[in-house]
């Protein structure tokens, strides 16, 4: 589902995805409140967002669609780089934050990426992310942290690596466990952290103060 206020940018990009055999765009709207409604009728697996819509935006339509049961996964589109919109889309539930400019084939890679259940960032955005951890921009909590209360020690390691851009099967590599292990633990402290995927979880991560910059 597309949800844009540009008609011309919605056209588009029905037309990138409807190009694809294994895609198709069962709705488009023209703001949050009309997404909202939309995606109560249609029950899309992906939602295009973009970011500033007259009336209910994108990112608070974004939160209320992830809140909901069995959400959607959300790609959040944008022409705008700062920093806020990147991490207001991250913290309200989106899965991937994805760059107007992009290719198309960097679109089409997206969606199926988010479809699949794991997030996605751009390499501009996860610079950008990183960068603003390093310098202070995000400061960390206290590791002290009651979310972190219900993790195991190994489940804490495995985080840690999550958050360091650390593969399934380099985590694996690096811990001397099995991938299916791993992913055991990514599944049991995702549930335990409420966190949708593992971008989510970085996100603890860093909130948290259990993963920081190198």
């Amino acid at each position: 589902m597309i949800v844009d206020d540009q008609v011309m940018v919605r056209a588009g990009l029905a037309a990138i995805v409807g190009s694809q055999p294994d895609l198709e765009v069962v709705g488009e709207a023209g703001d949050g409140a009309a997404g909202l409604a939309l995606a109560a009728r249609v029950a899309p697996d992906v939602v295009l967002m973009d970011v500033r819509m007259p009336g209910l935006d994108g990112l608070t339509a974004t939160a209320r669609l992830t809140a909901g049961p069995q959400p959607p996964k959300v790609l959040v589109l944008t022409t705008f780089h700062q920093d806020a919109y990147v991490f207001r889309a991250l913290r309200a539930g989106a899965s991937g934050f994805l760059l107007k400019d992009a290719e198309p084939a960097e679109l089409v890679a997206a969606i199926r990426t988010v479809a699949a259940g794991e997030a996605m960032l751009s390499p501009a955005v996860t610079r950008r992310l990183i960068d603003a951890f390093v310098t202070g921009a995000v400061t960390p909590a206290p590791e002290a942290d009651p979310r972190l209360d219900a993790l195991t020690p190994r489940e804490r390691d495995v985080l840690v690596h999550i958050a360091q851009g650390r593969s399934n099967a380099e985590i694996g590599a690096v811990l001397g466990i099995g991938v299916g292990t791993v992913k055991a633990h990514v599944n049991a402290l995702l549930s335990k952290l409420g966190a949708r995927d593992r971008v989510q979880a970085t996100i603890i991560a860093y909130d948290v103060g259990l993963a920081r910059p190198r």
